[in-house]
């Protein structure tokens, strides 16, 4: 067979190759977006034994507290392009919401879609306290799960309730109680008009109201400045999520959401 031939036939079959190739990207690029197709389908890489374990300050990558030590990463490995994007810095309300460090949160917190553990009807919200995560199921037996931090008051109540009201860049009015055992915040309190909405209000950018029964549960999901709060229990509030985070999810939930806190 002649050179002639052979290269016909081989830059027959790569054309076709390319046009195979062209015609499935066409069939997915409107729907599909390659950074999110990585970051769905990497492997997770879990080592139980390592979590909440502490290591040498020194290891690239590892958040250095202020007794020099830093947590082990655990859950799923950083994901660049996609992870970066979503913590980025953001202009919002007219505020600059900083970028949040997520190499220095445990990975296992980041949002994410994952199998829906809990049956739950579409456009529920559900905040296992245990593991310290908020679910907002969808269909499709999937969910999107987002890391969340817990204060006192947020382990005071569980239940079903709806979310009766969301606010973009709320007040924050401490209750009485709150008041009562740290006096400075008296001039926040609801007499003195509550703290401004801002980058340092202990809302956030967002505010998700529960109700049971008609009734104000006192119960908030709502955005955090500190960001080193998630996945943990801390001093006060009610579920804390990353000011990204809750954006997005106050994006996602319509009037009257259902939420289960367990």
């Amino acid at each position: 067979m002649s050179s002639s031939v052979l290269l016909s036939r081989r830059q027959f079959l790569r054309s076709s190759g390319l046009a195979l190739a062209s015609a499935g990207l066409a069939g997915c690029t409107s729907s599909m977006n390659t950074d999110v197709f990585r970051y769905q389908t990497a492997p997770v890489f879990r080592d139980p034994a390592l979590e909440n374990r502490w290591i040498d300050p020194r290891a690239e990558g590892v958040y250095v507290g202020p007794g020099g030590e830093g947590p082990v990463p655990t859950g799923l490995p950083p994901q660049g392009l996609y992870v970066s994007d979503i913590y980025a810095s953001l202009y919002d309300g007219g505020y600059q919401v900083p970028e949040v460090p997520y190499r220095q949160i445990d990975a296992r917190f980041y949002r994410q879609e994952v199998s829906d553990p809990f049956g739950e009807q579409p456009g529920t919200i559900v905040v296992d306290t245990g593991d310290r995560y908020l679910y907002l199921i969808q269909p499709g037996g999937r969910a999107l799960r987002y890391g969340v931090g817990l204060g006192r008051e947020g382990f005071a109540w569980s239940g079903r309730g709806v979310i009766q009201w969301k606010q973009k860049w709320p007040r924050w009015t401490p209750p009485d109680s709150m008041v009562a055992r740290q006096p400075q915040l008296k001039q926040y309190s609801a007499r003195n008009g509550g703290m401004a909405p801002g980058l340092n209000n202990p809302l956030g950018s967002r505010a998700l109201y529960i109700f049971q029964n008609g009734q104000d549960t006192l119960y908030r999901v709502h955005g955090t400045p500190e960001w080193k709060s998630i996945g943990k229990a801390v001093s006060s509030g009610c579920v804390r999520m990353l000011n990204q985070d809750v954006m997005d999810l106050y994006d996602r939930v319509r009037g009257k959401a259902p939420i289960l806190v367990i």
